[in-house]
Order: structure tokens, then sequence, then C-alpha cells
């Protein structure tokens, strides 16, 4: 098969197709357009590039739909080829998408931002966060009162990541129906607390970070931030960066999973380059939310 023909059948046959093909299934709780999480006994693709590339969030493996078919079990490349030619003409199945795709973005990251209004008590993004994830009133008014926070359509909020300089970057969209992050925006860190302080607490999402601040009372030497769900590289220069300070202690309070675990190890190793002090604080439940909105359950019934 010549460079041609393998150019040809990359066009053809999206990693998609592959996947679904080898029974792995779609997470669209999980799921963005730009960014398709499929599953299957524990482990996690996610699907980049509009279907062209891929990448695993639990090891360094990533590329093209061919190292895709190696990494699924071809032996080689051109039994990746040959895995890869007999899915021409084969269609996965959409994702059942719960939000219209946007025809255009309207303006840059700082007018779209400036353009929402901050939450206020009783509205819908304030409803959303104090109703339906439990986070106190207190805690969502110190984020707003930081502008850490703004109303997203349909009763979503967004929470802003910022770079080192404070320079908004992009945020999180999270809502009752909806997750996903800020189109043209870029991944760096959400953050929640004294700019200066010597602990960091690392978690996923930032309705995480803000749960945890409720539940260890939003202790003043914490600086709470959230990676977004993801792992870029300008989330882990902001890590590094927070680690150089002096008496920096990261924590790394991520998910209670599989996943988490593998971001604890990075924030481990991030700390130990930059001899920096290092604990992992690890959630009851599967997430810092619903640690927080078990507490509050058991507090009701008590």
């Amino acid at each position: 098969m010549d460079k041609r023909e393998i150019e040809e059948l990359r066009q053809k046959v999206g990693c998609a197709a592959v996947l679904e093909k080898d029974g792995w299934k779609v997470d669209v709780k999980e799921s963005t357009r730009r960014a398709i999480k499929y599953r299957r006994d524990g482990n996690i693709i996610i699907v980049i590039h509009e279907g062209r590339g891929w990448f695993d969030p639990l090891s360094p493996a990533r590329g093209d739909v061919f190292s895709l078919a190696e990494h699924l079990g071809a032996d080689g490349f051109v039994e990746a080829c040959d895995r890869v030619a007999d899915m021409v003409g084969f269609l996965p199945k959409a994702p059942a998408w719960r939000r219209p795709a946007r025809l255009k973005v309207p303006g840059s990251i700082a007018e779209r931002w400036g353009n929402r209004l901050k939450p206020r008590s009783g509205s819908r993004a304030w409803r959303y966060l104090t109703d339906e994830r439990g986070l106190p009133g207190e805690i969502v008014k110190q984020a707003v009162a930081c502008d850490r926070l703004r109303e997203g359509p349909k009763g979503s909020m967004w929470a802003a990541h910022s770079d080192s300089a404070g320079a908004l970057t992009g945020w999180e969209e999270r809502g009752p129906a909806w997750r996903g992050f800020a189109s043209e925006g870029a991944k760096d860190l959400f953050r929640f607390g004294p700019a200066r302080s010597e602990r960091i607490c690392i978690t996923e999402a930032a309705i995480d970070a803000m749960s945890l601040a409720a539940i260890e009372v939003h202790r003043s030497d914490t600086l709470y931030v959230s990676t977004g769900g993801g792992w870029s590289p300008a989330t882990e220069e902001a890590i590094r960066s927070l680690a150089k300070r002096a008496n920096a202690r990261l924590v790394a309070a991520t998910d209670n999973n599989r996943q988490g675990d593998v971001y604890a190890d990075r924030v481990r190793t991030i700390a130990t380059d930059a001899s920096a002090q290092y604990a992992r604080l690890r959630p009851c439940a599967g997430d810092w939310n619903e640690d927080l909105t078990g507490l509050a359950k058991r507090l009701e019934n008590s």
C-alpha cells in the first residue's frame, strides 16, 4: 500500500468507526463536539480533530486512525492498514447532542464573557449551583465577587479559566443538560481563593473546586483550582508554575477513580520536580460535589 492509498484511507475512515466496530460506546454526558469520549471496560479513548485524531487520557498513547488500530490490538502497521481498510463505508452512529451546534462564535473570548451577566440570588445559574449542585450561597457569592462566574445559556453557568497573569483564557460550561468548554477558548486553570496561597488543591471541575472549598469552609491558606476535566500543556505549565512558589504544597484533589489517580500521579511528579510538598486528597464518593451533596442530605436527615 503506497502513501497515496494510506492517505485516502485516513480520509475515508475516522477513529470513531474503529472504536464503534470494536465495541466502544460514546459517553455523551462527558463529551463535547470537539472531544468525544468513548468507554469500554473501564478504559477511555477521546476522539479529537473531527474524528481524525485520538488520545488515551490514562496513558501517553495518541495518534491517528492507524495508531488507534494498533492500540486496539493490530499487530503492526500493515495489519492496522488492513483493519482500517475493512471499515471503508462504515458510518458510526452520531452522538445525540443535547445542544444544537453553534454556527458562528460571536466576538472574542473577553467580549463574550463581558456580555454575560453575573449570577445573582434567584437567577437560573444561581439556582443551578445552589439547588441542583448544593453549593452554599456564600461560596457562590464569593466566586461571583472574584469575577469567576457568569450566567450561561439555559440556566448554565460559566466558570472562568485564567493564566498566571490573570488573563481570561476560556471557561467551563456546566448546566442541567449541558457540559463543555468555551469555543475558541483555551484550558488553563479555574482559580478560586487567594492567588498567592501556598496550599493549592487541584480538582477536575470548577464545581468540584468550589465544593471542596465549601467542605473545607473555604480555608484562607488555599487556592482551589480546576483543570476543567482535561490536562492541556497550558494546564500543566500553570501547575508547574504554582509548584515553584516558596513553601508550595500541591494537593491532588482529583476524582476517586482511575482517571483521578492518573492525574494525581501527574501532580505528584510535578511536585517532585519542583521539590514541593505533595498530598493526595480523595473524595469519599466519585467527586467533591457528590461528597458535598451527600453531606447536606445527612445533615437534613440527622
